[in-house]
């Protein structure tokens, strides 16, 4: 058993270079609240797993039931007065949707939701939370303190923290996801992509035939029906790395060329040059390994391989890609200092299963009682009561413009435009996950 630690308390506790509280948000606390320990809990990535975390464990510190959980929490009675200060480390200046993504891409006003600004959200308005515009370089375990570049200063300062939950996600190329570390920058790359393809006038080639590339290339055709849309995948299915079903990916392809979209299998691009055409106008030549070529106006990446935002955490927590290796409580695995004060959520945490939004949110609320749980243990002494995350088996779905595909194992395959609205609704899910985790916004 673990002794109760000495919480960070305001009276006492300073950094070694302080952050200043954003606008709208006490510095300072009561007298009350002052000769009370105050746990400082530092999330990095405010994502799907992040955000979760950080509203769930306001739940929790409410004496409330943690909004996304699906049993009912145990609170225990009569603790010593305590306090917590949560503070969000993100590069953007907002939640951003990253399902949506394939529709943001064509539909500014889409985008427009999808990207929703932390001071838009109610809960980051509370006394007991912020957000840092910033990114995290390097973590101490050891002494609990990370390295923050702030965003709009450049200097470097100082975050102490009792416990760490590292929630950063994976770093994805455009157009997959935003380069943009502002909505309003966001926004701009929005208009310049949208121009250039309604002005496409010989066709656009998305390269990459996964689940992002599907769902891209649908939705353009589906805007833009006019447009030749053409996906280039190449293996000889789509999905090809995903495990699940050939019914499935068979499926996928049959209602994707179903929306006029012309998909190449096994056509793997070698070379791409900028050529001036005839007519004066720029274009794409593309040429395959399989000899054939072809000339679009765009051309658009869906294959980037995603790598975990991970660097700022020692060798020690991750595994030989780079994803973080934890129990089933989601602690980091031992051989990490301090791993009971340190938990990860999200895409970057080595599990099974699909990257999936819903996954990703279900591991940041089963933190946030694991977190709760390791405060009481700091302040009592006693053993706490974690639960551990369920392995999450193969499970997908794929928007195809008016329809979509769904596979899990106790459902199996199914299709049509029932299942698009089950799993996306009329706005690629947005409305699920602000309601799921109950942004208020």
């Amino acid at each position: 058993m673990d002794v109760p630690d000495s919480p960070t308390t305001t009276s006492l506790h300073s950094d070694a270079t302080a952050l200043t509280a954003p606008t709208g948000h006490p510095s300072t606390l009561s007298r009350a609240q002052q000769d009370s320990p105050t746990y400082k809990i530092l999330i990095i990535g405010g994502s799907y797993a992040g955000i979760s975390a950080a509203v769930n464990l306001l739940d929790l510190q409410r004496g409330s039931q943690p909004r996304q959980s699906r049993e009912s929490y145990i609170h225990q009675r009569q603790l010593p007065k305590h306090n917590i200060e949560i503070s969000i480390v993100d590069e953007r200046d907002g939640f951003y949707h990253l399902v949506g993504s394939p529709l943001a891409l064509f539909d500014g006003e889409y985008a427009k939701k999808a990207w929703i600004k932390y001071q838009d959200i109610p809960e980051m308005h509370g006394s007991l939370i912020k957000h840092i515009h910033g990114t995290v370089t390097e973590v101490d375990c050891v002494e609990k303190k990370a390295v923050v570049i702030d965003r709009i200063t450049k200097m470097r300062m100082i975050q102490s923290y009792d416990i760490l939950v590292t929630a950063s996600g994976l770093r994805r190329a455009w157009p997959i996801a935003p380069r943009a570390k502002t909505k309003d920058e966001f926004l701009s790359h929005i208009v310049h992509h949208t121009t250039s393809v309604e002005g496409a006038s010989r066709g656009v080639v998305i390269v990459g035939g996964g689940a992002v590339g599907v769902e891209i290339a649908a939705k353009l055709k589906m805007r833009i029906p006019k447009l030749t849309v053409t996906l280039a995948h190449s293996r000889d299915k789509l999905l090809s790395s995903e495990t699940i079903p050939d019914e499935a990916k068979g499926k996928i392809l049959e209602l994707l060329r179903d929306t006029g979209v012309k998909v190449l299998m096994n056509y793997r691009l070698s070379q791409i040059t900028d050529e001036q055409m005839s007519d004066g106008l720029h274009a794409f030549r593309l040429e395959f390994n399989n000899g054939m070529q072809m000339v679009a106006s765009k051309v658009i990446h869906a294959i980037s391989k995603s790598v975990p935002s991970t660097e700022y955490l020692p060798a020690s927590a991750l595994d030989s890609n780079g994803y973080v290796e934890v129990l089933p409580n989601l602690n980091l695995a031992p051989g990490t200092p301090n791993y009971q004060d340190h938990f990860s959520a999200g895409d970057i945490v080595h599990w099974s299963g699909i990257k999936r939004c819903s996954g990703a949110m279900h591991m940041g609320q089963l933190v946030a009682q694991n977190v709760h749980q390791r405060i009481i243990q700091k302040l009592t002494g006693r053993e706490p009561t974690m639960r551990d995350l369920e392995e999450f088996p193969p499970m997908i779905a794929v928007a195809v413009a008016k329809s979509a595909v769904a596979y899990a194992p106790q459902t199996g395959v199914e299709w049509g435009g029932d299942v698009l609205q089950a799993y996306f609704g009329d706005d690629m899910a947005l409305s699920f996950c602000k309601s799921t985790m109950q942004l208020g916004c």
